[in-house]
């Protein structure tokens, strides 16, 4: 059994084709405090050429980006959910990127829920769980070569 089999959200063409052709990305939890996991890897993909979006109940301005209380509110196409919310609160942000028409769902590292990758991926979109951009880039980039 390859690991891909046993855990088919760390699926490679998924995370290339969410760093590679996916542009905006929506940060659920993301808020103006730099000493977040959430804000410094918000800049990480800034500094990466990617949009981001603060998704955050306070909706604030984080990063020179309006911040949104929730996915719904965000009045333009995402392409990514990127979710920093702990496992048992992270399966209704899937949900929520399907009903927006996302294309993917990204939920960041230590962050797991079976079933809602299940539901995601039955319903079109792409999901990678525990993970980090911080981590699948560099070794993406060392792929290309």
């Amino acid at each position: 059994m390859t690991d891909r089999t046993r855990r088919p959200w760390l699926d490679q063409d998924d995370i290339r084709f969410m760093l590679e052709d996916c542009a905006t990305w929506a940060v659920v939890g993301l808020s103006g405090n730099p000493d977040r996991t959430a804000y410094r890897i918000a800049k990480y993909l800034q500094d990466h050429g990617k949009r981001i979006v603060p998704v955050h109940p306070n909706a604030p301005t984080v990063l020179g980006e309006q911040g949104y209380p929730t996915l719904a509110d965000v009045p333009f196409p995402v392409d990514v959910v990127d979710v920093f919310r702990r496992s048992e609160a992270a399966g209704e942000f899937a949900d929520q990127a399907v009903a927006i028409g996302a294309l993917a769902v990204w939920f960041q590292l230590g962050v797991l829920d079976v079933a809602a990758h299940q539901r995601t991926v039955e319903a079109g979109v792409r999901m990678v769980m525990d993970t980090c951009p911080a981590i699948e880039w560099p070794r993406l980039q060392g792929s290309v070569a």
